[in-house]
């Protein structure tokens, strides 16, 4: 057993379960006033025992977005398959597992549960008549093929009724087919509320119902249980499995078994020979002696018959394997009431609970023996006090539970304390100073809430380990749109981010998004120059093997073309070459910082589909599409930067803050002397040539008020000064051997994609002579494909562009830099990891957390964001319904005007709630009476509704389909008036070619499951 959940009135999870239980107290009191949901009835004489019990105060809340879920159906399911849902979701959160883990996967789902009187309220409200999801809402089975459905997973799905041992007969069921390797996982559980109280008059007719509302088990005053709501789940898993996984394993189930009692007693009265009978064949199955059993969690009801039996039972036992020590039973019926169909698993959780955490809890109400199960204390021992549970050298803790039906449907299961965990690895590697702590929601309250849950866990515990929780937010929780990130160096830093993000507040390291839609392709963008900065990549190197093996691969691969040391300039070593010696160094270490920050951002699961390269920048991005080896790459990077140097001197280049055209103009009055360089967006373009001319230029720009600024270089690279170095560029990179490109490879030479052209000499002399069309590229990529623009550098320097160029197409990319000169630590790339991430980019936080070795911790389940869904009477139960004394039916044209004015009902109940909405007239449907009812606004449930008015007005019967098969007003009045007047001409088929005699059952069902939508 790898995952647990419960609930019950006052305790939402398994750490209240346990307090509960430690503390030995109990969840018993009365029904609540405002659950009472039936009308008066006539005074029942054991009204007041019905009414004690162990009861929600509501039971009407459901977070229906969570599920995916509508209003209306919410509405109609049965609160039982709701709390079904909750609890499975929250048990497999518990095993440490996200759902997508489940997905696809072989996994059986079976659930005890009964019916909880749900449809009382759907008689009572009416919606019986037109409740479009009522056969969905009041079927049992429903529960386990829902939560099959949620996990989206394909084992046997249904739900067991035995009786009061219904969900211990689902466990047993559920290791059978574990066992027999028909399934590795499954989920079991039961769960049981209670619409109406009074419900249970059967029980009490039977004299099984507590008159003092407490559950007396094994005692003198026993005398009946006391109903209770509430369920609990379980996830199993396969032993072997379990342990090689490393989940944390709460108990072993050694053996089961389900028997009945056939005729050996009178029904409902219990069998003691058939419950030794099951208890001793699950003791075969465990291959365990009863003398290895410390404590059974017995079904211990309380009642009358039911405890002698029980014990009866037991004795049997006892003398059938020669037992000769007492036994300490127990039952959790004292505690939290009966829950009937769930009731075995209720007990099973608490015995999984207690060999968990070695200690034994109290069985509540125990003063002295029952006098009707003689020496009972000689052969058992009922707990009145919590105790250590220590194990036994060679002897592991066991337990037994026993859950025992009305009708003799007996099912008991043996727990074994799990094996040894094993060791957690070493954590290896180097450690980066910044944690980042991931959450996510459905809904922006939950999240708020999900934060102030995990702030109040690991504020509380001071053990949990900051690596642990991170990890396990990433490793065991579902990915849901709303999404929050906090960063931090140590464990107060990370509580005041969730504090903020509980509390709606900002902070300097938080950051939040919601990843609405799909994002569109990831797009590697790697700049020119101008990014450089002293000691770019010191931090990095030190904190990242992922980026310090990729410098070390970049500086093999220049070494035969440089005679300084890569590793010593990233790092900014003084005695080294310095950025300031010129291009022959600058661009050969941006080039290798660029090419070693990909490969970070791959190891981090953001894998690119496309790459884009400003000028220089193109090389690298040669190298990590694969268009270019890196052997190549670092090549034509060294002997390009090289030859820049003859132009040293010569030229320099301009950022002007201006659109193409309007720098187009005037870079035309220096003919041969100027050129337009680079157009990086719509008002960023560089122009390049001559110093003095250049000096000109920007002395015009500024006096018209454009913003100019002088780059930091000493050459005109993109003009025509690049000419002169033609021929040594040729010579340098020839022999490349270039290829296809793995990725998109969008040129900023070209402005289109690279299909055809290789990446040969010529084209890196077209690279650094013609002009950068990086803004023409960028602008196409936004407007056709949306699309995640990560600059790859260790300063942004385009970002500013592509924003720009965002603006311009009213487009929302999202944008994310790498590193930035004021910080070149690894946790500036998990603040831009988490940018990416919030906005709906995948990624892998794992590899965040790999150096820690840390250990998947139990977390808060999710923050489930109830709403009211309930049936009830509607307030208007005289409604405008028309009869056949108050409309003439003789006419055609009159029975069209009664289907216009009851569709125009139907109609304007649905917009009532809509402000500013004119109602509908049956005049305005009269006149457009050949529209479809689907173009009028009508669905399905409201399709049914309109025909109960046409029932009740026209005083004829007509089937729920009648408006799929005459799907306009006009058809279908005259299929009414043919209905009314039999005499008159037979009504027109209904849409040509499928009559509505011929409209097969399959058709009609497609039309109605549809919903018209």
């Amino acid at each position: 057993m790898v995952g647990m959940s419960c609930r019950f009135p006052g305790v939402p999870n398994l750490e209240e379960f346990w307090r509960l239980l430690l503390d030995g107290g109990s969840t018993v009191g009365s029904f609540p006033e405002q659950r009472v949901v039936a009308p008066q009835r006539a005074a029942n004489p054991d009204a007041a025992t019905l009414s004690l019990g162990s009861f929600f105060d509501a039971i009407d809340g459901f977070d229906a977005e969570f599920f995916a879920t509508g209003p209306a159906e919410a509405a109609a399911m049965d609160p039982v398959q709701r709390l079904g849902l909750e609890l499975a979701w929250e048990a497999v959160e518990d095993a440490r597992l996200p759902a997508a883990a489940l997905a696809g996967r072989e996994i059986d789902v079976v659930v005890g549960a009964a019916p909880s009187g749900y449809q009382l309220l759907r008689t009572l409200s009416g919606s019986d008549q037109d409740d479009h999801y009522a056969a969905l809402g009041s079927s049992g089975a429903l529960v386990a093929n829902r939560i099959s459905s949620l996990f989206d997973v394909r084992g046997m799905s249904f739900c067991a009724d035995s009786g009061q041992s219904s969900s211990l007969v689902s466990l047993a069921l559920t290791c059978d087919r574990i066992r027999g390797g028909a399934v590795e996982m499954a989920i079991a559980g039961g769960v049981n509320l209670i619409v109406d109280p009074a419900a249970g008059a059967g029980l009490a007719n039977l004299g099984v119902l507590s008159p003092d509302g407490r559950c007396f088990t094994f005692d003198e005053r026993a005398s009946g249980f006391v109903r209770g709501e509430g369920g609990a789940f379980v996830l199993l898993k396969r032993l072997d499995l379990a342990v090689a996984d490393g989940d944390h394993i709460y108990a072993v189930v050694r053996g089961w078994a389900v028997g009945g009692s056939g005729a050996s007693t009178r029904m409902p009265d219990p069998s003691p020979s058939a419950q030794a009978a099951t208890v001793l064949s699950a003791l075969r199955r465990a291959a365990v002696p009863f003398e290895g059993i410390d404590y059974v969690e017995a079904h211990g009801t309380g009642t009358r018959l039911g405890d002698p039996a029980e014990i009866a039972g037991l004795r049997e036992v006892f003398r059938e394997t020669g037992r000769d020590r007492v036994l300490a039973i127990g039952s959790a019926k004292t505690n939290v009431g009966h829950l009937e169909p769930a009731a075995g698993i209720v007990g099973f959780v608490k015995a999984a609970l207690c060999l968990d955490r070695a200690r034994l809890v109290p069985s509540l109400h125990f003063r002295s023996p029952n006098p009707a199960i003689p020496g009972q204390l000689e052969d058992f021992e009922v707990l009145v006090a919590a105790r250590p549970w220590p194990g036994v050298p060679g002897r592991p803790r066991r337990a037994g539970v026993s859950s025992f039906g009305m009708g003799g449907a007996n099912a008991h299961a043996i727990l074994e304390q799990a094996p040894d965990p094993r060791p957690e690895p070493d954590a290896g590697g180097v450690v980066p100073g910044v944690l980042p702590w991931a959450l996510s929601a459905r809904s922006a309250p939950a999240l708020r809430e999900q934060a102030a849950r995990l702030r109040d866990l690991v504020a509380a515990d001071t053990s949990l380990s900051p690596a642990d929780v991170g990890y396990s937010l990433t490793a065991t929780r579902s990915l849901f749109e709303h999404r929050a990130v906090v960063l931090g160096g140590d464990r107060a830093e990370l509580l005041a981010g969730l504090d903020a993000v509980a509390t709606d507040r900002n902070a300097a390291r938080l950051v939040r998004g919601v990843a609405a839609a799909p994002v569109g392709p990831v797009v590697f963008v790697f700049p020119g120059q101008g990014s450089q900065w002293l000691g770019m990549g010191r931090r990095l190197y030190a904190e990242s093997e992922v980026f310090a093996s990729g410098i070390d691969e970049c500086a093999r691969a220049l070494a035969p073309w440089v005679d300084w040391s890569l590793v010593d300039v990233v790092t900014g070593v003084e005695s080294t070459a310095s950025l300031e010696r010129g291009d022959d160094v600058i661009q050969p270490a941006l080039f290798a910082m660029m090419v070693s920050l990909a490969r970070v951002w791959r190891s981090l699961g953001v894998i690119p589909q496309a790459v884009v390269g400003h000028s220089q920048g193109e090389i690298a991005a040669a190298c990590v599409s694969d268009a270019l080896s890196l052997e190549d790459a670092a090549r034509v990077v060294a002997v390009r930067s090289r030859a820049l140097t003859e132009l040293a001197g010569l030229g320099g280049l301009l950022a002007v803050a201006a659109s193409r055209a309007w720098v187009d103009e005037r870079v035309e009055q220096w003919p041969g002397r100027l050129s337009l360089a680079a157009v990086n967006g719509p008002s960023s373009v560089l122009v390049s040539g001559e110093i003095e001319a250049l000096d000109r230029f920007a002395a015009e720009a500024a006096g018209e008020g454009v913003r100019v600024r002088r780059v930091r270089v000493d050459y005109a690279a993109h003009s025509h000064q690049v000419e002169r170095i033609r021929q040594r560029l040729l010579e340098d990179t020839a022999g490349l051997a270039p290829r296809q490109p793995a990725l998109e490879f969008h040129s900023t030479v070209t402005g289109a994609p690279l299909t055809n052209r290789p990446l040969d000499g010529s084209y890196w002399y077209d690279n650094l002579r013609s002009t950068v069309q990086f803004g023409g590229v960028i602008e196409h990529l936004m407007r056709d494909r949306g699309g995640v623009f990560v600059e790859v550098s260790p300063h942004p320097v385009l970002a500013v562009a592509m924003a720009e160029t965002a603006d311009a197409l009213a487009a929302s990319p999202v944008l994310a830099e790498t590193l930035h000169k004021d910080d070149g630590s690894a946790g500036k790339i998990l603040a831009s990891l988490a940018e990416l991430h919030v906005h709906g980019v995948p990624v892998d936080w794992e590899a965040v957390f790999a150096a820690h070795g840390p250990r998947r911790i139990v977390l808060p389940t999710y923050a489930f964001q109830r709403q009211k869904f309930w049936l009830t009477a509607p307030d208007d139960t005289g409604a405008a319904i028309s009869g056949v004394g108050t409309a003439d039916l003789t006419s055609e044209s009159s029975v069209l005007e009664l289907v216009c004015t009851e569709a125009a009902a139907v109609l304007n109940e649905k917009d009532a709630d809509v402000i500013g909405t004119d109602p509908v007239t049956g005049a305005d449907l009269v006149a457009g009476s050949t529209r479809t009812f689907k173009d009028l606004g009508f669905d399905s449930s409201m399709a049914v509704r309109l025909r109960n008015r046409l029932t009740a007005a026209g005083g004829v019967r007509l089937p729920a389909t009648v408006a799929f098969s005459y799907p306009t007003p006009q058809m279908l009045g005259r299929h009414l008036f043919s209905v009314l007047v039999p005499e008159a001409p037979a009504a027109p088929q209904a849409p040509a070619g499928t009559p509505p005699e011929n409209r097969s059952d399959d058709e009609i069902f497609e039309l109605i499951d549809r919903g018209y939508v």
